[in-house]
């Protein structure tokens, strides 16, 4: 919209001074012509904006024009601006980078190297998540019932019609939170696990609270099973236990070897994963049941390369 594309231009003047009209008619996808027809409404509009000529020619807005800044001060406006350049880490989405050019032009003096820099640029997870944000992301603003083919972590496939609530990035993996009508009941999604994702026309037909109380609820109702773990591990591995099993040390041995204490989901894959990967440093006092599933596994990946 041009309404949309006029205040983009404001903003972006005023966050990087002189802007070139092919900068600004490629990043808005419109001709060089309707660029300048579009300087000249926020001239007669009263913007300052002047022209430039020579190998760095462009438009720039003269410093006398100010936007107002009351909404917070430094420090509300240092935390706004590194959560919103966190989320464009994470997220490609054209209107969290117009956020973040509209809040850095309020406040111009917030320095660029903050005290504190989140790069969520892993939790893009490929192109294909992001596919499937964009989609369901539209979804939810749309509010469309959406139907897909979702794998459990028992292998088994069903197809879900739900209305979707909000987007979460939870233990370390993006998540759809929605409500399934078949079941009256709100559920949690994996993307990883969603294929063939597809919008139907039908709107949601039930009122939902917001997505913070829904979210909140959800975890105070989580029907998972969980296992209460205790590890015997070395001292080496001290580092890569916490980061990776998040567990509570229990007991430390002269020796530097430890007890850790671990209290999680039994069929999610990650910590069983990260235990096979820790070999003989880490072994298992409880449960018993869990021992046998480890060496049943092992057992497993020895007979395969017996085979070969």
């Amino acid at each position: 919209m041009k309404i949309d594309r006029l205040l983009g231009i404001t903003i972006y003047l005023l966050n990087h001074g002189r802007v070139s009209a092919k900068t600004f008619a490629e990043r808005y996808e419109v001709s060089l012509r309707t660029i300048q027809r579009d300087i000249d409404t926020l001239c007669q509009a009263g913007i300052p904006v002047v022209s430039a000529y020579g190998m760095n020619g462009g438009y720039e807005i003269l410093d006398r024009f100010k936007m107002e800044r009351q909404v917070a001060g430094q420090s509300d406006y240092s935390f706004i601006i590194t959560a919103l350049r966190g989320l464009a880490s994470a997220y490609d989405n054209p209107v969290v980078d117009d956020t973040l050019e509209k809040m850095i032009a309020l406040f111009p003096q917030q320095k660029p190297d903050a005290n504190i820099f989140l790069d969520f640029s892993t939790l893009k997870e490929g192109n294909e998540t992001s596919r499937k944000l964009e989609m369901l992301e539209k979804a939810i603003g749309t509010k469309r019932i959406v139907t897909f083919d979702y794998t459990n972590s028992d292998n088994l496939i069903t197809v879900p019609e739900v209305e979707p609530i909000v987007l979460a990035y939870k233990w370390y993996t993006w998540y759809l939170l929605a409500y399934l009508p078949a079941r009256e009941d709100y559920r949690l999604y994996k993307l990883v696990r969603m294929e063939n994702i597809h919008l139907t026309d039908r709107q949601i037909s039930h009122e939902h609270d917001s997505a913070d109380t829904l979210l909140q609820q959800h975890e105070e109702t989580d029907c998972r099973k969980y296992s209460d773990i205790r590890l015997l591990c070395k001292a080496e591995i001290r580092m890569r236990a916490i980061e990776y099993l998040n567990g509570v040390i229990e007991t430390e041995n002269e020796n530097g070897d430890f007890i850790m204490k671990l209290h999680l989901p039994e069929n999610e894959q990650l910590w069983f994963s990260t235990l096979l990967s820790l070999g003989n440093l880490v072994q298992v006092i409880e449960p018993e049941n869990l021992k046998e599933r480890l060496c049943q596994k092992c057992t497993e990946i020895l007979q395969l390369y017996k085979e070969l």
